[in-house]
């Protein structure tokens, strides 16, 4: 069994992280670590925990008990609780739910977890594994088949919306122009075609959705549509949770899985790509089980062969 770890357990990761892991069949789930709310039982910060979990929240990591650990405190705060705690950390392994380790840096241990184009690294002895944001993920599972064929050669537009059950019937804006995923997409497009140097120019929204993400990507592209599904299919053939569907995708497509469906259209010279994730499925704590899978040998699919239901 796979001794588990959770810190930062009132985040909504948290939750869902908890959730996937109370059904796993090689999980151990032996603590969940907040400083803010040390002996309240998670059924209490996550409702939806109510009679399948009333494990009592510590104060403390107990480091020796576990064999993985899920960081989910929040960006900034993630990597300052690491480092206070890099040598108690050294013999387990950690995966990062934050956004402090995404970029690329030469002191930077951890890999990049999007399982669709660093599967190897993570089965071959990876430690330290940071989650993708989860509009960044939605739209790289649109462009990797291109990328690596060396076909993102001018700029990508991408207009996105991920659910926030916070909204009564509403849709905002959400740093339109100046999301921070951008940077981690052109980071992702570059890992597999070194050549590009073009703009992402991502729009996203927040609307009154309880969960799930939805992306539409175009960009220019000289192929046929048939000449281009045969490069996704190819690209995600080996790969357990993406799918290419002749029809327009929607969100409840997707809803509490750890699927990405996409949608190929050509419109003239352009490509569109829709793509549609569950945001704290695939977007997050889902993709976070899968590279514990990966790390530890295991089906890709164990404990997140999920049906869908609509939101």
């Amino acid at each position: 069994m796979i001794k588990v770890g959770i810190t930062g357990a009132e985040s909504k990761v948290a939750g869902e992280i908890i959730r996937l892991l109370l059904n796993h069949p090689d999980v151990d789930l032996k603590w969940i670590q907040s400083e803010h709310h040390v002996g309240t039982r998670v059924s209490d910060i996550h409702q939806g925990l109510i009679g399948e979990c009333d494990m009592a929240i510590v104060s403390q990591p107990r480091w020796e008990e576990i064999d993985v650990l899920f960081n989910c405190c929040h960006t900034g705060a993630a990597r300052s609780f690491l480092d206070r705690n890099k040598e108690k950390t050294e013999s387990i392994k950690i995966i990062d739910l934050s956004g402090d380790f995404r970029m690329s840096a030469e002191d930077n241990e951890f890999v990049y977890g999007l399982p669709e184009l660093n599967r190897k690294a993570m089965v071959r002895g990876a430690t330290k594994v940071t989650n993708p944001g989860a509009f960044a993920t939605a739209v790289e599972l649109a462009l990797l088949p291109l990328a690596k064929n060396l076909l993102v050669n001018g700029d990508i537009h991408v207009a996105a919306v991920s659910g926030d059950p916070t909204l009564a019937d509403n849709i905002r804006l959400y740093n339109a122009l100046t999301h921070s995923h951008v940077a981690e997409i052109e980071q992702t497009i570059k890992a597999l075609q070194t050549s590009f140097n073009s703009r992402v120019s991502m729009v996203p929204m927040l609307g009154s959705l309880s969960r799930g993400l939805i992306a539409a990507v175009y960009l220019d592209c000289p192929l046929t549509l048939d000449d281009v599904r045969k490069l996704y299919e190819d690209y995600y053939s080996d790969h357990g949770f993406t799918f290419i569907v002749d029809k327009q995708v929607e969100l409840k497509d997707v809803a509490n899985t750890n699927k990405c469906i996409l949608h190929l259209e050509k419109h003239g010279n352009r490509l569109l790509v829709t793509s549609v994730i569950d945001s704290m499925l695939k977007g997050s704590a889902g993709t976070a089980v899968h590279n514990m899978n990966l790390l530890f040998g295991l089906s890709e699919r164990t404990g997140l062969a999920l049906k869908p239901s609509a939101l």
